[in-house]
């Protein structure tokens, strides 16, 4: 391969690199429960990634963190939410994504991955009797972490979808003052 296809495809690739080591990192390194950019990225990759690459991004993030922090008995349930969050963004956000819509589609994000991964810890036993009052206390219990989890989707989301855009019209900006120049 010739040096030059090398670099353009190093050019190319470089954004999505920094991104995963970011969004690995964020996870990794000290933060608030529940903080972190992954329901974020699985909307933004399913809105912008084709085929199974919007898939891969979110649960490759999770992965590779996931070999540091540890595995888990409730996975599944974290690893399917994050797949369903992708659906989200390819079904709903790829064909437009403004500001009420992207406020509405990261609530519900946050409440499929709130629904599913206490469910799954319900589920798993141990914590919480396996009946309908176990369930309840499950769902209860992680109240408080469902702010985090709404806040921090909001926060990466929005980063990500507005900090794209604002990408795109530099980039835009410098391509068309090129052509006028």
């Amino acid at each position: 391969m010739e040096s030059g296809k090398l670099l353009k495809i190093a050019k190319k690739s470089l954004p999505l690199v920094l991104l995963v080591i970011s969004a690995v990192a964020a996870r990794i390194l000290p933060h608030p429960p529940n903080f972190t950019p992954i329901a974020g990225i699985a909307l933004f990759s399913g809105s912008y990634l084709a085929g199974i690459s919007a898939f891969l991004l979110p649960l490759s993030i999770m992965f590779v963190s996931d070999l540091y922090l540890g595995y888990h008995s409730t996975m599944l349930y974290v690893y399917g939410s994050f797949l369903l969050i992708t659906l989200l963004g390819k079904y709903i956000l790829a064909k437009k994504n403004n500001f009420s819509r992207l406020f509405i589609v990261v609530f519900i994000s946050s409440l499929i991955f709130f629904l599913i991964t206490n469910f799954g810890v319900w589920l798993s036993g141990g914590l919480y009797p396996r009946n309908l009052l176990g369930l309840e206390q499950s769902y209860i219990m992680a109240i408080p972490f469902f702010k985090n989890t709404l806040l921090g989707d909001l926060f990466y989301t929005f980063c990500l979808f507005y900090g794209f855009r604002f990408i795109t019209y530099l980039l835009g900006q410098v391509t068309f003052a090129k052509k006028s120049a």
